[in-house]
């Protein structure tokens, strides 16, 4: 799927089918560009064209070259620059079967020949809507993740950024530091004026907000990123310690095999669920242990690639009446292979052998460390979830969270470089205000490149590019 070159404003008009492949009861044939009135007498007859009204659905038939139906539904039209992509739009709402949506879509390439109508590329609608000032790139990003979201609270969060909750608090955060830029300008252009900048203008104290309110959009954007990206989490552990059925249960389906035989799983298994909409991908491994054979050593080795990618680790060992199974192989191997940064939640599984009731260890910050539990029996799964969450860095933010990408995190993360620069810049006093300045500007592109204020063609293809063709 090749990305969409930038298209300059005024670019020869696009056409796509705008609905799921597939049938369904209505499809969509959607055309967007300039002068598509001439379009709208060759596929409605000049009658209905003119009655053609903006924003007004129009039922009538949709006619092939020689004058026939081909469907009948409804014709709108979006006048330039009150549309979805800011130029005019034309859509054509008929039965959503795929051969009649690919004879809708045939006949319209045909009779917009002559005004260069060509097949849309992918993301291309969107990407006009970006570049005619309709959406800023974080909301144009937020319509693909709209699409794509794979929980209710990832489509809510995906929403809120398409309506721009995301882009204003960037804005407001661009704003601050337009004003504090502009106040070290001043200072630069009329030194002789001899002012006190940082003391009079409350430069340290404008700075400290910025870096304030930046770590909480930060924190927020985590949040929103975890609700699109999910979370892969890792069962570990030694043969026959519950790791399978610890996935059952928090699937709530029978998705791998149990039985009492150490090292029935041989391969990695994955389920997508959800805790409190967030997406978790969880992911049961063969047992550690010194393999046996050839097909064993390979399902050991596929459990240290997931261990390599994982987002979070649960290491499983088995309580027993006699106590807690010892795991000291696993906890060295996970201390030698287990990336840097990657938290491990010990799991105590098989208390309805030993006795004891479900709960939660915590360490000396408060973070879950040791959770005990009964996957056959269920209890403790609750508290488990409860734990992955708090781990995963995930609050109740409700409905201020908003989606956000890896991307945004980026830069955001960037900014916040640049500001602590700043201030290193500003305890330096008036020697430093070029400097200052300077980083106050990088952190100013930074936030630039979420919303595409500053963005490079190429960033633009590769974004638009991955969106489904027809949006």
């Amino acid at each position: 799927m090749s990305a969409p070159a930038a298209p300059a404003a005024g670019d020869s008009p696009i056409a796509a089918i705008a609905t799921a492949p597939g049938r369904g009861g209505i499809g969509v044939v959607r055309v967007s560009g300039a002068g598509l009135r001439a379009l709208a007498q060759a596929l409605l007859g000049p009658a209905q064209a003119a009655r053609l009204a903006p924003r007004t659905a129009l039922y009538g038939p949709f006619l092939d070259d020689d004058g026939g139906e081909i469907d009948r539904g409804l014709a709108l039209w979006f006048p330039a620059p009150h549309s979805y992509t800011g130029e005019e739009v034309l859509e054509l709402q008929g039965h959503g079967g795929p051969v009649v949506m690919q004879l809708l879509l045939e006949r319209v390439l045909r009779a917009g020949s002559a005004q260069g109508v060509r097949l849309a590329e992918p993301g291309e609608f969107t990407l006009r809507a970006f570049l005619n000032d309709k959406l800023d790139l974080a909301q144009a990003e937020a319509v693909a993740d709209l699409i794509d979201a794979s929980t209710g609270q990832a489509a809510r969060s995906a929403a809120r950024s398409l309506a721009g909750v995301f882009s204003r608090a960037v804005h407001a955060l661009v704003e601050g530091l337009i004003d504090l830029r502009m106040l070290v300008e001043a200072t630069l252009d009329f030194p002789e004026e001899e002012i006190d900048f940082l003391q009079r203008a409350d430069a340290l104290g404008r700075l400290a907000r910025l870096e304030t309110e930046l770590a909480g959009l930060l924190a927020q954007a985590r949040q929103g990123a975890l609700l699109r990206e999910g979370l892969d989490v890792v069962l570990v552990g030694e043969p026959n310690v519950g790791k399978s059925s610890l996935l059952n249960a928090l699937a709530g389906a029978e998705v791998a095999i149990v039985t009492p035989i150490a090292g029935t799983t041989r391969d990695r298994v994955s389920q997508a669920i959800q805790v409190r909409g967030v997406p978790l991908n969880v992911i049961d491994t063969a047992g550690l242990r010194e393999a046996t054979d050839e097909v064993e050593r390979i399902g050991i080795e596929r459990t240290w690639q997931a261990v390599a990618q994982a987002d979070l680790v649960l290491q499983l060992v088995a309580a027993d009446a006699g106590g807690v199974a010892p795991s000291g192989a696993v906890d060295a191997a996970l201390a030698q292979r287990l990336p840097a940064g990657v938290p491990v939640l010990r799991v105590v599984n098989k208390i309805d052998l030993s006795g004891e009731p479900a709960w939660v260890a915590r360490d000396d910050a408060g973070q879950p460390q040791t959770v005990w539990l009964s996957a056959r029996e269920g209890s403790g799964i609750e508290l488990l979830r409860e734990a992955l969450l708090e781990l995963a860095g995930v609050q109740s933010a409700g409905e201020s969270v908003f989606i956000a990408r890896e991307r945004h995190l980026i830069a955001l993360r960037q900014a916040q470089q640049h500001l602590a620069q700043a201030r290193c810049r500003a305890a330096q006093g008036d020697r430093q205000l070029e400097l200052f300045a300077e980083e106050l500007r990088l952190a100013q592109e930074r936030l630039g490149e979420i919303t595409g204020e500053f963005s490079a063609d190429d960033l633009l293809g590769v974004i638009f590019g991955r969106f489904c063709i027809g949006k």
